[in-house]
């Protein structure tokens, strides 16, 4: 497994990101991961190595560049700015298809304020081929002066994958139901996910009061199938 930290420039700015590469030179389909509110930590590095030992070429940004050292989390994601987002990104698509990654076969995935991106990204950028959203809270509400990410659903492109816990409350079931039905109504492709007994951050195994590992299995094996008949097949 072949991982490492590159920058890349983004607006005049450098911008951290977790890199994993094929250790020849060898088409690969890819996934840039947008990391969950703590950050690009542990979990999410574990995230990125086992798509990587799938057979994927992986980014994942530092969405957080722009921010303070030492910010506390919630403020760092309430400085977050969508326009900024979707820069970033595309930064990593920009680095990836640097690296001669197929531009046809790009896939999207994130956690928590990840999930969020995710949306956000398949409504933004129709070089992405599949989205995976993993209990994507604030899809509803606008980061910055444009348009919240759930306002966008008319632009998706490709094919989206949700999974969501029955108790958590952002995103609430109602919100995912709200969700839905507008994919729905806009005939978008998408299958959604719902696990019974599980809160907010249900992969997150460093959170042993939110983690379960039922979910975190099943949500895991779909999101494998999903990527081999979207990116590989």
């Amino acid at each position: 497994m072949t991982f490492r930290w590159e920058t890349t420039p983004v607006a005049g700015k450098d911008m951290r990101v977790y890199l994993g590469l094929p250790q020849r030179k060898e088409e690969l389909p890819a996934v840039v991961i947008a990391h969950h509110g703590p950050g690009l930590d542990e979990q999410m590095q574990d995230v990125a190595h086992r798509l990587h030992r799938e057979g994927y070429a992986v980014a994942v940004p530092d969405l957080f560049h722009r921010q303070p050292a030492g910010t506390e989390m919630m403020a760092r994601i309430g400085m977050l700015r969508d326009e900024e987002i979707v820069a970033d990104m595309n930064a990593c698509v920009a680095l990836l298809k640097a690296r001669d990654i197929p531009a046809s076969r790009f896939g999207v995935t994130g956690f928590c304020m990840g999930g969020r991106v995710t949306y956000l990204m398949a409504c933004a950028n129709p070089e992405f081929r599949a989205a995976a959203v993993f209990y994507g809270g604030g899809i509803m509400k606008q980061w910055g002066d444009g348009p919240a990410p759930f306002a966008r659903t008319d632009s998706i492109q490709c094919p989206m994958i949700g999974f969501f816990g029955e108790q958590d409350i952002n995103p609430s079931p109602e919100d995912v139901k709200k969700i839905d039905a507008e994919l729905t109504r806009l005939g978008k492709w998408h299958e959604f996910h719902m696990y019974k007994d599980t809160h907010h951050a249900f992969q997150n195994f460093l959170n042993p009061d939110r983690y379960r590992e039922r979910a975190a299995r099943a949500s895991w094996g779909e999101l494998l199938a999903f990527f081999t008949e979207t990116l590989k097949r």
